[in-house]
């Protein structure tokens, strides 16, 4: 594979790709439309397969340091009375108590310290306006940087990706709306207790509280079709949706709403998924929720460094870009399909619609322990049974 590399995105996926490339001699430049990292979104983790590569990157221990106690979901009612709560290790993957869960913000900031270390020059507050390619690279212009010519170009540059809408073609074709929204946004101050997250429901609608190591996280979430004119960069109309959204005075709700008015960096956007036949064309190639866009639980952040990984090293295993790109994308994908078709579970657990599927599910939450101890036995026992058959 040559040599360099222009990556779109300084998120997760982009600080992670960016790192691995330097690491095997690539020469990469970061472009970042922000001026800066952003302070909010929802803590997200780090698990299965992300935590090898946490491990190899030498950040494993500085997750674990800005990883929050939380281990379990409590369910509240309208006077804040809990009525059903679920246990976090449910969610483990792979990798058992060593998996983390982190601010998004300080998994960030910890990826993006540690690709400035490797020596990677990054382009912030600019944005990439074309993109020509032919069979020896790609031509890029910039907003505000002059013309640049690399020999790949990588998209890891979120939901509303550019990069696709200038190689593959406009976001309507390749997004998809699931019927939520979300907006989350920093608390000044702590907020319950450090092991649990809080999680209010009304018909169709949640709110919850993440206490974040001190650093309360609120999420507010809710049904509703796609809105007409919605930008996922107009920051009053968020503020004006999440108002309208939630005008009950149930639980603490007036004094949350009151604080995503005075909010000036409030997370909002539409759960959706992103379904794509390809992840590359020519020397140009997706990376995150630019290819794969997930749901509620998709594991977003996980996949994004395990992607990264996996497309770094297949870029320095090959001359051929298009040959390194159907290697990522054949391996990458065994990991992200099963994921795609967690939401409608995710959907049922969070936002039921009515007040009979809020009941139902708080009546599951109770029994659920009961349903993992048996399903877990019986994987045991049907695991030694074949053991034993093998050895016969």
């Amino acid at each position: 594979m040559s040599k360099t590399v222009l990556v779109s995105g300084a998120g997760v996926g982009g600080s992670t790709v960016a790192y691995w490339l330097a690491h095997n001699g690539f020469e990469v430049t970061v472009v970042e439309r922000a001026h800066a990292q952003r302070s909010s979104g929802n803590p997200v983790d780090v698990k299965g397969p992300a935590i090898e590569v946490a491990e190899k990157m030498g950040i494993l221990d500085r997750l674990q340091a800005a990883g929050s106690a939380v281990n379990r979901m409590t369910f509240v009612d309208a006077h804040g009375r809990p009525t059903a709560h679920i246990g976090l290790e449910l969610f483990q993957g792979g990798a058992g108590d060593r998996e983390v869960e982190i601010p998004r913000a300080d998994l960030a900031a910890i990826l993006l310290d540690t690709a400035r270390e490797a020596g990677i020059e990054f382009l912030w507050g600019d944005t990439i306006t074309g993109l020509r390619q032919d069979p020896d690279g790609v031509a890029v212009t910039f907003a505000h940087a002059g013309p640049r010519r690399f020999d790949a170009v990588i998209g890891a540059d979120g939901l509303h990706s550019n990069v696709r809408r200038l190689a593959f073609g406009a976001e309507a074709e390749f997004v998809r709306h699931m019927g939520v929204y979300v907006a989350t946004v920093q608390l000044d101050r702590p907020f319950g207790a450090d092991t649990e997250v809080l999680v209010h429901n009304t018909p169709g609608r949640a709110v919850t509280v993440h206490p974040s190591k001190g650093r309360a996280v609120a999420a507010f979430m809710f049904r509703s079709a796609a809105v007409p004119g919605f930008d996922h960069r107009d920051l009053d109309q968020h503020k004006r949706l999440v108002t309208e959204a939630f005008p009950e005075p149930s639980w603490r709700l007036p004094e949350l709403v009151e604080r995503v008015r005075a909010a000036d960096d409030l997370y909002f956007d539409s759960v959706s998924q992103v379904r794509m036949p390809s992840w590359s064309t020519g020397r140009i190639v997706l990376l995150g929720d630019a290819a794969s866009c997930l749901s509620l639980f998709g594991d977003g952040s996980t996949l994004a460094m395990t992607g990264a990984y996996t497309l770094a090293t297949a870029m320095a295993a090959t001359d051929d870009p298009a040959e390194a790109f159907r290697r990522y994308e054949r391996q990458h994908r065994t990991l992200v399909e099963p994921k795609l078709k967690g939401f409608s579970a995710a959907t049922m657990l969070l936002l039921p619609a009515t007040r009979a599927g809020i009941a139902a599910r708080n009546a599951f939450t109770r029994v659920l322990p009961l349903v993992t101890t048996i399903g877990a036995a019986r994987r045991r026992r049907n695991g030694a049974a074949a053991t034993s058959g093998d050895r016969r």
